[in-house]
């Protein structure tokens, strides 16, 4: 019989954007290709977390397409942060149970950053529903999650496209995916686009570098919908779909 190479998926963050993910996941259902590592960050990590526990990207998009900002957080203004993770956090324990990580059918890594050190911090192990809403967790907007003795953040800030837990895992081949670099730019007509504009270039030229690790980059053109508008999922599956359909047999 034939041993097939380990594949490794790497998804990236993005808000809403990253629903593109759901896309790329459900083009991998339907290949030859088993992902057998898999790591995320922010978005990433969340759609990561319920595909490394079984569910197929059929089911992810349904989970998705009925979510709405409030099921999932809440105005709970202090002096770290706006709104609480806790709503996210209920939600991913009531469709996976009380998991840890350490338990997933597909071994998983996800990417957070700890505030109060500057440090990357990977998790492989422990609560699951802590460590997915700790690698979502945008500073400033979102009130810092507590794991383990750490305060942590969206580990976008330190590896967006998180490649090197496949690499330190020793991952033969590696698939990653980013919602930013095929992102195309406008003249911004107000303060939020510059500032989103901003953003998104940043996280751009960060997954350059990051993406050179990878064997296949997959690019979602991700331009035409919205980093916060839920009600652009179903359009940004389907570009995901299409880009990885074209990419994977590669």
């Amino acid at each position: 019989m034939e041993v097939l190479p380990s594949l490794g998926l790497a998804l990236g963050g993005g808000a809403v954007l990253g629903a593109a993910h759901i896309g790329v996941l459900q083009a991998l259902d339907e290949s030859d290709l088993k992902v057998t590592h898999l790591a995320g960050t922010s978005m990433g990590a969340l759609v990561g977390s319920l595909y490394a526990f079984g569910l197929t990207g059929r089911e992810i998009e349904e989970f998705a397409e009925d979510l709405r900002w409030p099921d999932i957080t809440r105005l709970a203004p202090s002096k770290l942060g706006l709104l609480s993770m806790a709503k996210l956090e209920a939600v991913l324990r009531r469709h996976l149970g009380d998991v840890r990580m350490e338990d997933s059918r597909i071994p998983l890594a996800l990417v957070a950053t700890d505030i109060s050190s500057g440090e990357k911090v990977v998790m492989t192990t422990g609560e699951l529903a802590t460590a997915a809403a700790a690698s979502a967790c945008v500073p400033g907007l979102f009130i810092p999650v507590e794991r383990e003795g750490r305060l942590l953040v969206d580990g976008g800030l330190l590896e967006n496209l998180p490649v090197s837990p496949l690499r330190d895992w020793g991952v033969e081949r590696t698939v990653a995916v980013d919602v930013h670099m095929g992102r195309r730019f406008h003249r911004p007509r107000n303060l939020a686009e510059v500032l989103g504009n901003a953003l998104d270039m940043a996280l751009a030229n960060a997954a350059q570098e990051t993406a050179r690790a990878a064997d296949i980059v997959i690019t979602p053109d991700t331009t035409s919908w919205s980093r916060s508008q839920m009600q652009d999922i179903p359009a940004l599956v389907r570009e995901g779909y299409r880009v990885a359909k074209a990419r994977l047999p590669s």
